[in-house]
């Protein structure tokens, strides 16, 4: 078997495994009702580090595209879910491929981390919220104001009262979370599974 297609089998193995995880969803308390953390992003940047940036780009590609054929929104979600986590894995394979050591991968995570953080605010702010407002209006023929609102209602705690306080204190604490976890998860991993994987 040449390196090319040992290369394709490894990224679809890693799609195929991301892909399943995904359907395995957990709600983090006190975050909107609509985030849900799961840990497909393991793999996606274990094959990032592992096989390269363009690797966990296709990885994160295939297994939204999976999930699509079950869109509850439209394919909004896997959207947000691709754009997002590829602001998460693309920086952080980038930096490991650059300096392939610990310091490195740390430094990968963390960039990548803080990548992720401010696209799923901005994302969520000025396009995929309003995407979502507009669905829900058109869906349940009530006002933008009202879609909005019923949106806002989700946020799960005390002080999301409007769309910018929904990030604030809604999508924000929620991805800080979700990286932190990734990211521990993804360091604690890779030094086991990578022999595997260079194989």
């Amino acid at each position: 078997m040449n390196n090319k297609i040992k290369y394709l089998v490894k990224v679809a193995m890693l799609a195929a495994l991301s892909s399943v995880l995904m359907f395995f969803e957990l709600m983090i308390p006190l975050t909107p009702s609509f985030l849900k953390l799961d840990f497909s992003g393991v793999v996606v940047l274990l094959g990032g580090f592992s096989l390269g940036p363009v690797a966990a780009v296709f990885i994160e590609l295939v297994k939204n595209l999976v999930h699509v054929t079950s869109s509850i929104t439209g394919g909004i979600g896997e959207l947000a879910s691709f754009i997002i986590g590829c602001s998460f894995a693309l920086p952080a394979a980038l930096i490991y491929k650059k300096r392939k050591t610990i310091k490195g991968a740390v430094i990968g995570l963390i960039v990548g981390s803080l990548s992720m953080v401010v696209v799923a605010a901005l994302a969520n702010y000025f396009v995929l919220i309003p995407l979502y407002v507009e669905i829900f209006a058109n869906q349940f023929n009530i006002t933008g104001a009202q879609s909005l609102d019923k949106i806002v209602q989700m946020g799960n705690n005390g002080w999301i009262k409007d769309l910018p306080s929904l990030i604030l204190f809604g999508v924000v604490p929620f991805n800080l979370f979700k990286v932190t976890v990734i990211s521990i998860l993804t360091f604690f991993t890779y030094k086991k599974v990578s022999p595997i994987l260079h194989k």
